[in-house]
């Protein structure tokens, strides 16, 4: 686009924001209007442009995919919570706590550089045969976890499954002995919390006291794993990598575990009831969906489109004042990326509202996007497989009991208040 033709566009946008209504009016995330149905609200945002100022959260929006991409692939914001304006005091490194360490050290927020040779160093630890040894450790859980359950004649999946998933998987994944379970299990329903910028003070401190045990413990079992090395789990693989790299250390294995921790608690409950929900109301492409494991990947990401469940999108902070798509931006101020914006836009996807498995996508941006891509995608995307392959392969008739009620509480995505699943299993004896 021409510098002209930038100009006449954000012309054409200041118009149209003239005649249209003040967004804190047509757009809330946090309401039962926009659980229903998120889409004319995200369609309202996208009327008003590139960048949208959203005085409820103080902070822009931006929405459209390309430039989101653009901004994950150049980093020219920052993803360090202590950037935003409204952050707490960053401490100095003599009064850090376990969590702070993490935080500011965090490989997620730290400098790009030391970001992207972390990830580099780090990648056999995500090879195809560690995932696949994962996959072998979750399993037998999986199936306990449906044996303890029966054949009821209905239930609802969400506090007899989707609820263990995210722990088990996470214990499994990184290698938590069970005699820390006890321990452990809060940390993996509150630390995304951790640096969430739209909760309470109070709420955001339970997650960081929680962090801070949970830190403890992961210490305790790196020191116990150095002495018995495992061979089927993360924390042994980046033990291992620690070993072979003199720029990888202890705190970078912590930052990488908890980063697992984020990706795979709330939001691995949240892909759950969404893909349970998505497929038994196209019952004609469960078989297609799960064939094999690379065709679910395929399939849950059209999963997630077609759920439209996102509200928040990704936090991003001003490292200084600056100009971002026309607008000038405060030194401080958030930008939360929105891709999801795109996700029923007809412009990007034909008859948005049908459930494809065959659609294909251009930029997938599910698990981000670039150097800032998700880490622990491909074990996510597995440990779905397994669950939902036990779960159609115990109850192949299973259908909706009733249409569930969302949840409007949830901070981040939509969520259902139950999931009751009608078996159609016959007993036996």
């Amino acid at each position: 686009m021409t510098t002209a033709e930038h100009d006449q566009t954000d012309a054409q946008y200041a118009l149209k924001k003239e005649a249209l209504p003040p967004i804190e009016t047509v757009y809330n995330p946090h309401s039962l209007e926009y659980c229903e149905d998120p889409v004319p609200q995200w369609r309202e945002l996208v009327k008003r442009g590139p960048l949208v100022w959203y005085p409820i959260w103080q902070a822009w929006i931006m929405t459209g995919i390309n430039d989101i991409t653009g901004c994950w692939r150049t980093e020219y914001l920052s993803s360090d919570f202590y950037d935003w304006e409204y952050a707490p005091p960053r401490p100095p490194e003599s009064e850090w706590t376990n969590f702070e360490r993490a935080l500011i050290g965090h490989s997620l927020v730290a400098d790009k550089d030391h970001h992207r040779l972390v990830r580099k160093i780090s990648s056999p630890a995500f090879s195809r045969n560690v995932i696949e040894a994962i996959g072998m450790r979750i399993e037998p859980d999986i199936k306990r976890l449906f044996d303890e359950l029966g054949t009821p004649d209905s239930f609802d999946y969400m506090e007899k499954v989707a609820a263990h998933i995210p722990f088990i998987s996470i214990t499994r994944i990184v290698g938590i002995p069970e005699k820390y379970w006890d321990d452990f299990k809060p940390v993996v329903t509150s630390f995304t919390e951790a640096w969430n910028p739209t909760i309470s003070e109070a709420r955001r401190q339970k997650a960081r006291d929680d962090s801070n045990r949970a830190i403890d413990i992961i210490r305790v079992i790196i020191a116990e794993r150095r002495l018995m090395p495992q061979q089927d789990d993360f924390l042994s693989a980046l033990i291992q990598v620690e070993k072979e790299n003199e720029q990888f250390g202890e705190w970078d294995i912590i930052t990488l575990v908890l980063a697992l921790i984020g990706a795979g608690a709330d939001t691995t409950l949240i892909a759950q009831q969404w893909s349970v929900y998505s497929l038994l109301k196209n019952r004609d492409q469960i078989s297609a969906a799960l064939e094999t494991p690379e065709a679910f990947g395929k399939a849950f990401t059209e999963v997630m489109r077609w759920s439209a469940n996102s509200k928040m999108g990704f936090a991003r902070y001003a490292p200084e004042d600056m100009e971002i798509l026309g607008q000038k931006i405060r030194k401080g101020q958030m930008v939360l990326l929105m891709p999801h914006l795109k996700d029923y836009d007809p412009q990007y996807y034909s008859e948005p509202e049908k459930f494809d498995l065959n659609r294909s996508y251009d930029k997938d941006v599910l698990f981000g996007y670039g150097p800032r891509f998700c880490i622990g995608a491909a074990l996510a995307k597995r440990q779905l497989y397994l669950t939902l392959t036990e779960l159609f392969s115990r109850f192949p008739d299973a259908q909706l009991a009733i249409e569930p009620e969302r949840d409007e509480t949830d901070h981040n995505s939509i969520a259902f208040k139950k999931l009751v699943i009608r078996t159609n299993a016959e007993v036996t004896g």
